[in-house]
């Protein structure tokens, strides 16, 4: 009976499964606003490479810590989580939103889910259930309904960073299926840690190559953006990345992923307090993805 309850419990994500998610879209939706915030001061190269600096500096504690419970040995597949859920994502946003605004870029990343299905079963031989395809393609509609009739507002058509942020989204997609099916055992906080710490003496050293120092010390927006980024480290990457593993043990990739498509409904009320267009074609399209993740669910 018990084994019978567990298995459930997997099959079907529970609510504390679903706060979780809930919890991740709050954070995850807010980065767009902070990263645009960031690019005021900085180049996107060093709004990447800080953000990965120090999501490493405060993973690096963690790693001296538990140094002898890590699992060194998978040291190759944590770097490319690594540099697949952090790394390039981080490099391909900032730059894509140089020309995109924070809204269109939240949306972009509701691609997510789709990439993680298709490498999910491309790549990792997972199970083809039509009702998580038909759940993912409805709200791949809607975040595409809403791209279409977001334009009007200003917001770029530029396709080069568009491709960017979807690169991103797929960068994402194949992270999420390494961990769920390379490293279902690992602890999270140990997974987060060592894929960031991996990443980030590389970071390090090309961000201190710029003029940072120099932009920090002169352009007069530069602690606010800095404030933007180190907000984005902490709790939009070193705290939801632990949350985020965690979750995709516990359900699966795909139903981590789904976050993606939470995320824009929040992108978009950043987006509307800060001035960027909005309109009724989104809120249907917010519709059809919510649906979307009703039927993606595990």
């Amino acid at each position: 009976m018990i084994k019978t309850t567990n298995a459930l419990r997997k099959k079907y994500p529970n609510s504390e499964n679903y706060l979780i998610l809930f919890i991740l879209s709050i954070v995850w939706g807010s980065s767009f606003i902070l990263i645009k915030k960031a690019l005021i001061a900085f180049e996107p190269q060093q709004v990447a490479s800080l953000r990965i600096t120090i999501s490493a500096l405060a993973f690096t504690p963690v790693v001296l810590y538990y140094r002898k419970q890590i699992l060194w040995s998978k040291w190759k597949t944590l770097l490319a989580v690594g540099l697949t859920g952090s790394a390039v994502p981080a490099f391909l946003f900032s730059t894509g939103q140089t020309e995109l605004s924070s809204t269109i870029t939240g949306i972009l990343n509701s691609l997510s889910p789709l990439f993680t299905l298709l490498f999910g079963i491309i790549i990792f031989g997972a199970a083809v259930i039509q009702r998580k395809i038909i759940g993912v393609l409805l709200g791949l509609s809607g975040a595409i309904l809403m791209v279409v009739f977001a334009e009007e507002g200003g917001a770029s058509s530029n396709l080069a960073y568009g491709l960017l942020i979807v690169l991103a989204a797929a960068c994402y997609g194949l992270s999420a299926n390494i961990v769920s099916f390379r490293l279902k055992d690992m602890k999270s906080l140990h997974l987060s840690a060592t894929s960031f710490f991996l990443v980030g003496l590389p970071a390090i050293f090309y961000l201190f190559s710029t003029d940072f120092v120099q932009v920090l010390q002169t352009d007069d927006y530069a602690l606010k953006s800095l404030a933007a980024v180190t907000f984005l480290s902490l709790i939009g990457t070193v705290a939801a990345s632990v949350i985020f593993y965690y979750l995709i043990q516990k359900t699966s990739a795909l139903f981590g992923s789904t976050v993606a498509y939470l995320m824009p409904i929040v992108s978009v009320f950043w987006g509307l307090l800060d001035g960027e267009f909005i309109n009724l074609f989104h809120f249907f399209g917010m519709g059809l993805i919510l649906f979307g993740v009703y039927l993606s669910r595990n």
